[in-house]
């Protein structure tokens, strides 16, 4: 039932999401919308906002003439970019659990980490990305070489780690006094207080924190790849396709829906695992 819900509610989204695109095509300035000289809204004309069902269409349709269709090169596209924001996810998912249960351990590492792991975010990803790239070109897994993708994905893990060490830490210390005093009863250490305690009541601030760093991690990954120029993913697809805009602006919506579509998906595969993991957990706290 609350799946079914979920559904509905997406789908409505998305027509209210259509149905606000259009309605202001059908009514907006062709120029725009300004404000003492400030354009605050985009212009409605064909070559700005093209009509929804003409991106539809232009999915179906060669990307080149005779080559395959615009919807099959975005879909390689979202997989390349998918496995690059497979690895970031995981290695920014670990480092975030650690520094969580390292802050939590050490009341000193939680005052000397967290100003820097929030200080983090406010670098900006384009300046940050060709420095990354540009490290990594002097790096060496063995005796593999460092390729560009492992950057992109770096970056990726760069932004994911920051939501999952934040809500971690906050579950980590949900537990409350009596429960602490109560592992404290039964002489129980602080590993086993970890595992059998605040860990499980950490559960229901992990995943809304692992949905945001799949989605962040979507994000470092399209934007690393724009701006180390990574081929073969949907970020420098959007770059490519952009370069097309004033001839099939069409085409450039395509890529920018794949790249939404990917994002979701990432959030769904979380919270498809989250659902088995906390489905025993709501079944106990019901009376």
């Amino acid at each position: 039932m609350k799946s079914l819900k979920a559904a509905i509610g997406v789908a409505l989204a998305l027509v209210a999401g259509v149905a606000l695109w259009e309605g202001y095509k059908a009514v907006g300035d062709p120029d725009g919308t300004s404000v003492f000289g400030v354009r605050i809204l985009p212009r409605t004309d064909d070559a700005a906002m093209p009509h929804v069902l003409d991106v539809l269409r232009r999915l179906g349709e060669p990307e080149l003439a005779g080559g395959r269709p615009v919807w099959r090169v975005v879909f390689d596209a979202c997989l390349f970019t998918l496995g690059i924001t497979a690895v970031g996810f995981l290695v920014g998912t670990l480092v975030g659990l650690l520094l969580a249960v390292l802050m939590q351990r050490f009341r000193v590492a939680e005052r000397g980490l967290l100003p820097w792991v929030v200080l983090s975010q406010t670098v900006p990803l384009v300046a940050l990305a060709p420095l990354v790239a540009g490290w990594g070109g002097a790096l060496s897994l063995g005796p593999y070489p460092w390729q560009p993708w492992m950057s992109v994905s770096l970056i990726a893990a760069y932004l994911a780690f920051f939501p999952v060490a934040v809500g971690m830490l906050r579950g980590l210390q949900s537990p409350t006094a009596i429960g602490i005093d109560l592992m404290r009863s039964y002489a129980a250490g602080w590993w086993t207080t970890l595992l059998k305690l605040r860990l499980p009541a950490a559960t229901p601030y992990l995943f809304p924190a692992l949905r945001l760093a799949g989605a962040a991690a979507v994000v470092g990954a399209v934007v690393g790849e724009i701006s180390t120029g990574t081929p073969g993913g949907i970020g420098r697809l959007v770059i490519e396709y952009s370069r097309e805009a004033t001839s099939d602006p069409a085409k450039v919506y395509t890529a920018m829906i794949g790249a939404a579509l990917l994002g979701l998906a990432v959030a769904g595969f979380v919270a498809l695992v989250e659902w088995p993991l906390t489905r025993h957990r709501r079944r106990v706290l019901l009376p």
